[in-house]
């Protein structure tokens, strides 16, 4: 699948898809987006880490902040928050850098670590694009949290990789076919930022159906007079 570079994908999209569909599609399709709290708070902590003048020096390890990275065969792009060069023997070589390195990306996230795969995909997206871009194998990751400021240790596993895959092919399904799907009511939409834009109770698969039925039972009245 060839790709023009100006519809590629953002990473950090992947989880605002695998957390629902709809939300991505109004962001990324729409072009819509509102703030709250939680969202405030999460763009401070980024800033706090893409910071230039913070140390990118410790304890012998390298650190890039806010690397853009992208992958030309998925048709994605964004920015790593945080990237560590770690001296290893047999590792990558970088220009500016003497010896030899291990590359291990660090995801922020200004919640608490999850039991589903958002944030980790996000991740092993960020993965794949250095991989691509610097002709290396990453075999791990780092999230961390901000809530409880601890790392989670991920493991870019073949099925974290598939798994990441398929939702970029997804993401480009939609995007090309620039289709919002219908949203599905939950607890989790009180949290939202864009609930008062998305309106889950109004769209939501229930109630479109609902609404359909009323719209073609009105047409059909109609027609009959």
């Amino acid at each position: 699948m060839v790709i023009n570079e100006d519809d590629y994908l953002m990473i950090s999209g992947i989880q605002h898809f695998s957390f629902c569909k709809r939300q991505w599609a109004l962001i990324h399709i729409e072009d819509q987006w509102d703030e709250n709290s939680l969202t405030v708070e999460g763009e401070i902590m980024h800033e706090r880490v893409h910071d230039p003048t913070l140390h990118n020096n410790r304890n012998g390890v390298r650190i890039l902040r806010g690397l853009r990275v992208c992958s030309h065969s998925l048709g994605i792009t964004g920015t790593c928050d945080l990237v560590e060069l770690i001296p290893q023997e047999g590792g990558i070589r970088f220009e500016n850098y003497p010896g030899t390195w291990r590359i291990n990306p660090v995801e922020y996230k200004r919640g608490m670590k999850k039991v589903n795969d958002y944030d980790r995909l996000q991740l092993t997206a960020q993965c794949l694009c250095l991989e691509e871009m610097l002709g290396c194998c990453i075999e791990e990751g780092m999230i961390y949290y901000g809530q409880t400021r601890r790392r989670e240790r991920v493991l870019i596993s073949e099925e974290l990789r598939s798994k990441t895959k398929d939702v970029i092919n997804e993401m480009h399904h939609f995007m090309q076919t620039g289709n919002t799907p219908a949203g599905k009511r939950s607890k989790r939409c009180n949290r939202c930022s864009l609930f008062n834009l998305c309106v889950p109770q109004l769209f939501s698969d229930r109630k479109s159906r609902r609404v359909e039925s009323y719209i073609k039972g009105h047409l059909f009245q109609e027609e009959d007079l």
